[in-house]
């Protein structure tokens, strides 16, 4: 089963280098790297360009998410096609191998997606999104078409018969993975396939970035309203749940603040991107929305050995060593 790996990115000189790097020091070998690059203006494809990698540029005019994972997807040979944000990293050696697993194991298996987690750079609330979206149980056979195209893959044969939609302003994975649930898929989870997902945002970027997504989940699922209620009630719960976390890691007053903007442009961003329109079914609501207690990981016997040193990669990654 022949593996390739097609990256999104725009002016991505920050991050991208380090990526490459991860990827190299995988277990899995000999797989092809496609980036798609949607016009960078700064380093992004001269670092690219020190790697064993094939550039997919298109035209900034052109851009929709759904477009670059279509276009990396045309040029790709690979029988598995897997995602990933050129702002992630790795976090283990086995990252590549994990993801593979479950199509190897399961042909009715059409796409597995990653757990996520941030650094020191994400916003502390961001920390609890992804303890919520990304938990520590994986499984097999998700009921629901929740995933995320930073850290996911498919069967290249089911996206020859469904490519993603590019009319779609975000959430092209979601729709991806509705349309292969019905035709009688399985989505399935390896929580321990990590990657780091740094967002470094401006609260505009995180209220864009939400309303964004709420545009195209109205259009993806329509099964129940998000109105002001609906934003004050999210706005309260999930600031409650993060400011309790925050007095349980002693930081309560150093994150109070930012846990209140980053809900609120989370919550506006939605509401604005729905107009009080339509949100989404039950499990998929659950998933995004609604607030989950953060568990931190402990290292556990063994991951020392999977675990990347990317102190040893930083020259070639262009980046200082990882958190």
């Amino acid at each position: 089963m022949t593996l390739s790996i097609i990256i999104r990115c725009f002016n991505e000189e920050k991050h991208i280098g380090r990526l490459l790097a991860g990827i190299l020091e995988q277990r899995v070998k000999d797989v092809e790297i496609i980036v798609v690059d949607s016009g960078s203006t700064d380093a992004t494809v001269s670092i690219a360009t020190n790697f064993p990698v094939k550039i997919v540029p298109i035209r900034p005019q052109d851009f929709s998410f759904g477009h670059a994972l279509n276009a990396g997807c045309e040029a790709a040979k690979g029988d598995i096609l897997l995602f990933a944000s050129a702002h992630v990293y790795p976090l283990y050696n086995d990252w590549l191998a994990l993801m593979i697993k479950p199509f190897e194991q399961d042909e009715r298996i059409g796409l597995v997606y990653g757990q996520q987690r941030g650094d020191l750079r994400n916003k502390y609330s961001e920390h609890q999104i992804f303890a919520k979206w990304f938990p520590e149980e994986s499984t097999m056979n998700q009921p629901h078409p929740f995933c995320n195209n930073a850290n996911c893959a498919i069967r290249r044969s089911l996206w020859l018969e469904q490519p993603y939609d590019e009319t779609l302003t975000g959430l092209e994975d979601l729709d991806w993975a509705k349309k292969i649930l019905e035709k009688g898929y399985r989505i399935a989870y390896q929580s321990e396939a990590t990657i780091i997902h740094v967002h470094e945002e401006r609260w505009e970027n995180v209220f864009n970035r939400y309303r964004r997504e709420a545009i195209a989940l109205r259009l993806i699922m329509k099964n129940e309203s998000f109105n002001l209620h609906t934003f004050l009630t999210l706005l309260w719960k999930n600031c409650r749940s993060d400011w309790q976390q925050a007095l349980h890691d002693g930081i309560f007053l150093k994150e109070f603040w930012s846990v209140f903007m980053f809900r609120l442009h989370q919550f506006w961003g939605t509401y604005r991107g729905y107009k009080a329109s339509y949100l989404m079914d039950n499990q998929v609501r659950e998933r995004f929305y609604y607030p989950k207690g953060y568990v931190v990981k402990k290292l556990e016997k063994g991951d020392g050995k999977r675990r990347i040193d990317y102190s040893e990669l930083h020259r070639a990654s262009g980046q200082p060593p990882g958190k």
